[in-house]
């Protein structure tokens, strides 16, 4: 039952958050079991530009490090907040949401060659934590039933909690400044007086992720519809032609 349940859950999850999270386990799974090394994963520009070790660019997003506390709470907020974004303010957008992980990656990517950064996953669940909490600023929030809180102090709240654990706050500096960047140009610039729309999603990822919509008033003929369909309803139509 405990199987059943799970698999229903996670089968459940959204399409984006549930390759991504899958792709974060399997990989920390992978060097758990010595199948590879964080030395093949971690961000190294003279290896991806020289090298050609372009899965680097991938790859240093997917490794939270061994497991731990750290990890699971990673994938915790990273489970949360990708999926409240995808089935809150991204429903029946998943080209902009996966538009949105390009945008985020890309500009953690330019900010990584001129930083010692080595894995910015964290960097890009900050990110997601930032752009839901501005997207939802009312919610009241609760941080392990010692601090009470609304939702746009979330990111803050985190890079606090890293910092007392003796990380560095770079990354989730990253994180919050590339939210930022995102949810300004995307919520913020286009609303202000001679502001317009900057970030466009491309139209192949709009094809390959979103299903066109069906039309409501689609009518179609009768031997097109499901086998299941009451046969009466045809021949009302034939008796009563509008």
């Amino acid at each position: 039952m405990a199987y059943q349940g799970f698999a229903q859950e996670y089968l459940g999850m959204p399409a984006v958050t549930r390759a991504y999270t899958t792709a974060c386990v399997l990989t920390t799974a992978a060097v758990q079991l010595e199948f590879i090394t964080p030395f093949q994963l971690y961000f190294n520009p003279d290896l991806i530009f020289r090298k050609f070790q372009i899965w680097r660019l991938i790859t240093n997003f997917l490794f939270f490090g061994p497991l731990g506390f750290s990890f699971f709470f990673n994938m915790i907020f990273l489970y949360r907040y990708c999926r409240m974004l995808e089935e809150g303010s991204f429903r029946g957008r998943t080209a902009d949401f996966v538009f949105m992980f390009l945008f985020g990656g890309f500009l953690m990517t330019l900010f990584g060659l001129f930083a010692s950064l080595f894995f910015l996953g964290q960097a890009f669940t900050i990110m997601l934590v930032y752009v839901w909490s501005r997207r939802n600023p009312y919610i009241r929030m609760n941080f392990f039933g010692l601090l009470n809180f609304q939702a746009p102090f979330l990111p803050w709240v985190l890079m606090g909690f890293s910092l007392l654990l003796g990380n560095s706050i770079i990354i989730d500096l990253l994180g919050i400044a590339v939210g930022h960047i995102y949810y300004f140009l995307e919520d913020v610039f286009p609303n202000q007086p001679g502001g317009k729309k900057l970030l466009l999603t491309p139209s192949f990822l709009k094809m390959v992720f979103d299903t066109p919509e069906e039309d409501p008033n689609y009518n179609p003929l009768p031997e097109d519809r499901p086998e299941n369909q009451p046969r009466d309803q045809d021949q009302n139509q034939q008796q009563h032609p509008e």
